[in-house]
């Protein structure tokens, strides 16, 4: 299993690929290491996400959801909205100016779920975190 270490921030976290969602996570590989910034969202609740506008990567639906849980990171490949990363630390019910969306549960926070919600706060409160997502040591 591949463990993906997440630097958002001055938080880390340990995340594992979703194997139900195959054309995501093999998408997600070729990006790494993958810097960012992380942003909170405007529509959806306890979220931050990576707006990624018009950016086509070809995908289709997979292990959608529009109710992802805390410590989710879903990747929405675009249609109704711009295509972005949601990054979950609280209640989400996915949604955009548009209406209610679902996007493709591809990767899972399994270490430092206790970290999240002070994430959540700091993107609010202080605004955009640089992100970084690459593998874990003892997977390159």
């Amino acid at each position: 299993m591949t463990s993906i270490l997440i630097t958002a921030g001055p938080y880390q976290f340990r995340a594992t690929f979703e194997s139900s969602a195959p054309k995501t996570v093999a998408l997600f590989r070729t990006l790494l290491p993958y810097r960012q910034k992380l942003i909170h969202v405007r529509w959806s609740g306890e979220g931050m996400w990576i707006p990624l506008g018009e950016t086509d990567f070809g995908l289709p639906f997979e292990n959608h959801t529009a109710h992802p849980a805390a410590g989710q990171i879903l990747l929405y490949p675009g249609g109704i909205s711009e295509t972005e990363i949601l990054f979950c630390y609280g209640g989400v019910a996915f949604a955009s100016k548009m209406g209610p969306l679902a996007a493709n549960h591809f990767l899972t926070i399994t270490e430092g779920n206790e970290k999240l919600k002070a994430l959540g706060e700091l993107v609010l409160w202080q605004g955009a975190q640089d992100i970084l997502f690459e593998l874990d040591g003892a997977d390159r």
